[in-house]
């Protein structure tokens, strides 16, 4: 987080000191209360971890050059320093793409395209051109997908791009579907179905027509492209349900039918919160996986050649790999837009608390301006802009401003006495906006992704003020769309399921719980824990934070106090 001196506060004392020069402090009010300006946005340090012991993992038989292609043998998906092992791709907590390989230096990954906007997830394919170099797929926050060729453990060169994708909820590569030594896509709808695309081999147009393989697939709250971990040279998939099951689903190499009948490998895996296919790194032609549990540990997984795994083994310690926020290749769907909240104390000071892909909140950090921002309006919502940073709300005036890039929004938004940024709402994978009148009817503002400008509002419908408190950041119900919650005055919670679609943009409400009239606040802060599922917080009369993540497809799991001491704050947002 910056500490400079705040620009709102020198506006103010600037504006101040100019009234009392002219003798008309009193006179004129409005001169020394200036619009908000500019504050700095959180910014958060990354530091790249330790290399995973592959040597934990068994005998080491890999051959430099695995990765190119070669019918009948799976293709190793992103080796980026050519030393026939995978390597560690992955979005960090500050937004940046970084690269851990197995044998070169960690890198910060980037493309000659010059495209600024950050990875919201990343799907390495392996070669595909059969050069010897790895490409590797970049998802847009806003459903572009990017290939970048011959990439390295900081570069690539970009080949194709192709929009539409936020129709999917995950994009993964399962591996070689059809033993042609080349690495296939696949994408899973927020309804379940799964599509297939074959790769062509060709960097300018790299994915053939999309086939539908399957549906039922939203059971599942990971899943991952394993590589082939049974041997017979096709890419396998794993998945894992709610209740922490782990499934296995062999290849088959039809391309209509890829895979066989599911079969459990094993249980109480929702320990971690993300999986990661790995492929072969002990060179004996079985697909190795990572998991990263809540410390920020990897643990290692060495393939047995019958689609099960063996005994897990520590690879990377406590805390190495907490800073990841998605790792290319898994098995998480992405979360975007706010995975923090901010809190106001009593006499005016704005506080910063990030995720730490634990479940936990980082130290507050307080946000510059002083003890200023007592008498503010502030909303704090998933990021209307491209950047992945949540974006900092405030009514005044009748104007809405952005506090960080201090765009004005225009006027006549005092007839609202509530605004939420869930994030996208319509299906373009732009962050939206609710606002509520006084009189209790609900509106849509659609973000242009610039975080600049808002579309007409379109109504949703009244009957909304009955509500004391509606929150949301992110997706509670699995599968990968922004939902909403809201509270009634009896304490009853309801789920409002996102549709994607602007003009009926939520399903019917779902009661899903009582009692949450114990909370005097919550809060929808995004996603805690690092699994891609956003979480929702409540404080009650005394202080007492609790966090509440999902546990299916429209409930939350037993309750976890994460904090006293938050009845310092009389706003969170």
């Amino acid at each position: 987080m910056r500490t400079a001196f705040s620009k709102r506060a020198r506006r103010v004392a600037t504006c101040t000191a100019l009234a009392l020069s002219a003798g008309m402090l009193l006179a004129s009010p409005a001169a020394a209360d200036p619009v908000p300006g500019p504050v700095a946005k959180p910014e958060r340090s990354f530091t790249q971890p330790a290399k995973p012991d592959l040597s934990k993992l068994g005998a080491d038989n890999a051959r430099a050059g695995r990765q190119a292609t070669t019918a009948g043998v799976s293709p190793i998906r992103f080796d980026a320093d050519g030393d026939g092992k995978n390597d560690l791709i992955y979005r960090a907590w500050d937004g940046g793409t970084y690269t851990t390989p197995s044998t070169a230096e960690n890198g910060e990954f980037f493309g000659d395209d010059g495209n600024a906007a950050p990875a919201q997830d990343i799907v390495p394919i392996g070669d595909q051109d059969g050069n010897g170099k790895p490409e590797v797929l970049v998802l847009s926050p806003y459903g572009t997908l990017h290939m970048y060729g011959d990439a390295s453990t900081t570069f690539g060169t970009h080949r194709w791009q192709g929009a539409g994708w936020t129709i999917y909820n995950k994009v993964f590569s399962p591996g070689d579907v059809n033993g042609d030594g080349r690495a296939d896509v696949i994408g899973r709808q927020h309804n379940g179905d799964l599509y297939l695309y074959l790769a062509t081999g060709s960097t300018s147009a790299p994915l053939g027509a999309r086939a539908k393989i399957g549906n039922g697939w939203n059971i599942y709250d990971q899943v991952v492209g394993l590589g082939d971990n049974d041997g017979d040279g096709k890419g396998d998939l794993l998945a894992r349900s709610y209740d922490g099951k782990l499934w296995f689903y062999g290849s088959t190499g039809s391309t209509t039918v890829p895979f066989k009948t599911r079969v459990e490998v094993g249980t109480g895996w929702n320990i971690y919160n993300q999986l990661i296919p790995m492929d072969d790194l002990n060179g004996d032609g079985a697909a190795e996986l990572f998991a990263r549990d809540m410390n920020g540990a990897l643990w290692g997984y060495t393939g047995l050649g019958t689609g099960r795994l063996a005994a897990r083994t520590q690879v990377a310690a406590n805390g190495e790999f907490q800073q990841v926020d998605q790792f290319g290749g898994g098995g998480a769907m992405p979360a975007f837009g706010k995975r923090a909240l901010m809190a106001k104390d009593k006499v005016g000071a704005l506080f910063w608390y990030g995720a730490m892909n634990n479940g936990l909140l980082s130290p507050r950090e307080q946000v510059e301006g002083g003890n200023t921002w007592g008498p503010a309006n502030l909303s704090y919502v998933s990021a209307l802009n491209n950047s992945g940073v949540a974006t900092l709300l405030e009514l005044y005036n009748n104007h809405l401003y952005d506090d960080f890039d201090g765009h004005d929004f225009g006027s006549g938004w005092g007839v609202y006495n509530l605004l939420v940024g869930p994030g996208d709402l319509n299906g373009d994978g732009k962050g939206d906006l609710l606002a509520r009148d006084k009189s209790g009817v609900l509106y849509l503002y659609n973000g242009n992704g610039l975080g600049n400008g808002l579309a007409t509002r379109i109504k949703v419908g009244a009957g909304w003020g009955g509500f004391n408190q509606i929150v949301g950041a992110g997706d509670y119900s699995g599968d990968g769309r922004a939902d909403i919650v809201a509270r009634d005055g009896a304490g009853n919670l309801f789920l409002y399921r996102g549709t994607g679609s602007a003009t009926a943009p939520f399903m019917a409400s779902a009661k899903i719980g009582a009692g949450w009239n114990t909370y005097t606040k919550l809060v929808a802060p995004g996603d805690l824990n690092g699994d891609g599922k956003a979480e929702l917080l409540g404080i009650n009369a005394t202080g007492e934070l609790w966090r509440y993540s999902p546990s299916g497809s429209a409930s939350f799991g037993t309750r976890v106090k994460i904090g006293p001491g938050w009845q310092t704050y009389n706003g969170v947002y």
